[in-house]
């Protein structure tokens, strides 16, 4: 009996042991899948969570920037309109069709006196206002600085820089735009609250009455074939006034470009000039440069002048404007005394 109870008693044991093993390897089991399944759930957590956005500087940097200037090289012009209608009484078409006549060859060996002169025509002269009549006709304005930036803009002649005044280095129309109204500038517009709503490009405005001198090189010449002294103009050019870009303070002139002068005389010959006495008489702005009807001062000349300097470089002259006045009409009256003592009476 006592040996059965024995037998019985192992056997639990050994129940108690089966049955505590199997529950532990449940355990390692469910703990393993658990294990598995947060981390796959952390993966795809980490998946699928939104990430920050990410700001690109450069991109806003590039955003903010202003645009860049845009650069308009059309030189100041105003636009006229022509007359769908004969605007005048006589037939004209014949004139706006002229051609100025060729000069007579002169020969080097012919030339007894040759000097180089330089002059400055101040507009502002009564003699001188045609160079400043302002009136609309169907080739344009008539002011003698749009004859220039036409001829220019429509590239009928070649313009030169002012770095000096024997045409050596040529411009283009951009070149001469940019003298005139400097680089274009890159302004913000705010709005209401303060904001930058637009930028706009601005230039310096360009008046075309500012332009009142001219400066002409000439050589005089005097042939002892014919016995005559020639006058022949070389070079025009336009002098711009020059101002300090903080204080807005004159400091002087210069030349903006030269022009070639025999270059513009077939489209000077197709200008009138304005003559307010008489107008059934009107020449062509060709007529006025050859039969010398307008002033100006002399400025420069070769004439005892081995230093290459202009008349107010002279020492003692500076700042003394009537001195230079009067050294002008000296060399003037060198030049004539020249042709009269040539003469036998």
């Amino acid at each position: 009996m006592k040996k059965r109870y024995f037998k019985y008693f192992l056997l639990a044991i050994c129940l108690g042991i089966f049955v505590s093993v199997a529950e532990a390897q449940t355990k390692k089991k469910t703990t393993k899948r658990s294990s598995t399944r947060r981390s796959t759930a952390s993966k795809t957590k980490a998946k699928i969570q939104p990430t920050t956005p990410q700001v690109d500087t450069v991109a806003a940097i590039v955003e903010a920037a202003p645009p860049p200037a845009v650069f308009n090289d059309s030189l100041p012009i105003k636009q006229v309109k022509k007359s769908l209608r004969p605007d005048e009484a006589v037939e004209t078409t014949m004139l706006k069709d002229r051609t100025p006549l060729p000069y007579e060859n002169l020969r080097a060996d012919d030339a007894m006196y040759r000097h180089k002169i330089w002059r400055e025509i101040d507009t502002r002269e009564k003699i001188n206002l045609p160079f400043k009549y302002a009136a609309d006709e169907n080739n344009g304005n008539q002011r003698f600085i749009s004859i220039l930036f036409k001829a220019i803009q429509d590239s009928a002649v070649t313009v030169f820089d002012d770095i000096d005044d024997r045409f050596t280095t040529p411009m283009t129309r951009a070149d001469v735009v940019r003298k005139l109204s400097g680089e274009p500038v890159i302004v913000p517009v705010y709005d209401s609250s303060g904001n930058v709503s637009k930028y706009d490009t601005m230039s310096r405005d360009i008046v075309l009455d500012s332009f009142y001198k001219f400066r002409i090189k000439e050589e005089v010449i005097f042939d002892k074939e014919s016995s005559r002294l020639f006058w022949r103009i070389l070079g025009i050019a336009p002098v711009m006034n020059v101002y300090t870009a903080q204080t807005n303070q004159f400091v002087g002139t210069r030349e903006l470009f030269w022009v070639y002068y025999p270059d513009m005389r077939p489209i000077f010959s197709k200008y009138d000039v304005y003559n307010g006495k008489n107008y059934g008489a009107r020449m062509s702005w060709e007529d006025l440069f050859e039969s010398r009807m307008f002033y100006g001062r002399i400025v420069k000349s070769t004439i005892d002048n081995p230093y290459d300097r202009f008349i107010e470089q002279y020492p003692g002259l500076k700042d003394k404007g009537i001195l230079q006045l009067l050294e002008g009409e000296n060399i003037k009256e060198k030049i004539f005394n020249y042709e009269q003592d040539l003469w036998a009476y």
